[in-house]
């Protein structure tokens, strides 16, 4: 039709006049049906914003594709491992490295030793941070580096947050110990149990590298020796004669000499109401004498079979406001625990990391 009014027109200027008219009326048309798409069309804002914004779109869009993948990473992974041979054999088995290892050991001194107390078929979970390379990634990589002082000794230069656990148990049988890996306001990193407790304790549990408990502690006891029944008021641990004796914990020495039944004999004075006792020592360590303070592991004397020993052992006490008490199973002093905001902080972190394990 419009080719027909075109070529209907008498002249130039009437086929300028109908074109112009034309143009008028598709352009008033194509931008009223613009209109109705803008207005019907739920991408058209979304359109129109790229269209204004190019740049601006592109890194929404960025952010946007990143999120599901940052989402469906999970932050932490677990891992488990059943002990064939020794706690470091099926740490490492998951990649744990021999450093790392230790220093767990060190912080489940209180409540294990790690030769004796654990069994084929014990199971270990662990519980590890997702390396992000980002900063919680830097920041756990910082806290690894800093398991030192209760716990940990001298800090690991050479760790990194993917091989140390931020969480770890421990079943044995029915048993189960946690600890968690928690950063303080102080800036240190120490291991702790669910409760906030520091878990290395101001005590070691076992004084000596023995081979058996060759007699345990007891209220009523048939003495090997006397043969008479009486309380055995603490531990004999077997070990070969010269054997390293430890100071359990950091103390006064108050005896070092001879007593009849014990033989050589280091008593000490610890902190608090602690006290204990090393009997049947073949020798002192050079140097040692009354009034010495001594440090936790530092070597008091050396296993022997003086006094009335049936064979080489160290008798070892531990002594609670003058009361004998169970050497194997004496609650053993730890360091002040968590509080205030540290406390808070870490409760938060043992509810997230807590049902992984």
């Amino acid at each position: 039709m419009a080719f027909r009014a075109i070529a209907a027109s008498p002249g130039l200027a009437g086929k300028l006049i109908v074109v112009s008219a034309i143009g008028l009326t598709s352009a008033a048309w194509l931008a009223h049906r613009h209109a109705n798409v803008a207005t019907d069309d739920p991408l058209a804002d979304a359109a129109t914003v790229t269209a204004a914004a190019p740049a601006q779109d592109a890194a929404s869009q960025a952010a946007a594709s990143a999120a599901p993948a940052s989402e469906s990473a999970p932050a932490y992974r677990v891992e488990t491992a059943v002990v064939g041979h020794s706690f470091s054999e099926a740490a490492q088995r998951l990649g744990v490295d021999a450093a790392t290892t230790a220093r767990l050991a060190r912080a489940f001194s209180g409540r294990l030793d790690f030769r004796r107390d654990l069994q084929r078929g014990s199971e270990i979970r662990f519980v590890f941070r997702n390396d992000t390379s980002g900063a919680n990634g830097a920041s756990e990589a910082k806290d690894a580096n800093d398991v030192s002082a209760a716990n940990a000794g001298a800090p690991q230069s050479t760790a990194s947050s993917d091989d140390t656990p931020v969480a770890i148990r421990i079943s044995n049988g029915n048993v189960s110990h946690d600890l968690f890996l928690y950063r303080n306001l102080a800036g240190k990193a120490f291991y702790y149990s669910a409760d906030g407790h520091a878990a290395a304790p101001s005590f070691l549990r076992y004084p000596v590298k023995f081979t058996r408990v060759s007699s345990h502690f007891s209220l009523r006891r048939l003495d090997p020796v006397t043969h008479r029944v009486q309380p055995h008021e603490g531990v004999d641990l077997a070990a070969p004669v010269g054997t390293p004796v430890h100071a359990t914990a950091r103390g006064t020495v108050t005896f070092a000499g001879w007593q009849t039944g014990y033989g050589k004999v280091v008593k000490l004075e610890n902190f608090g109401p602690y006290s204990t006792t090393f009997a049947h020592l073949a020798r002192f360590a050079k140097h040692l004498k009354v009034g010495q303070t001594v440090s936790k592991g530092q070597v008091i004397g050396y296993v022997g079979a003086t006094g009335w020993a049936t064979g080489p052992h160290l008798h070892y006490e531990v002594h609670v406001d003058q009361v004998a008490q169970d050497p194997l199973t004496v609650d053993l002093p730890h360091r002040d625990p968590l509080q205030g905001e540290d406390k808070q902080r870490f409760a938060q972190q043992v509810a997230l990391i807590d049902p992984l394990l």
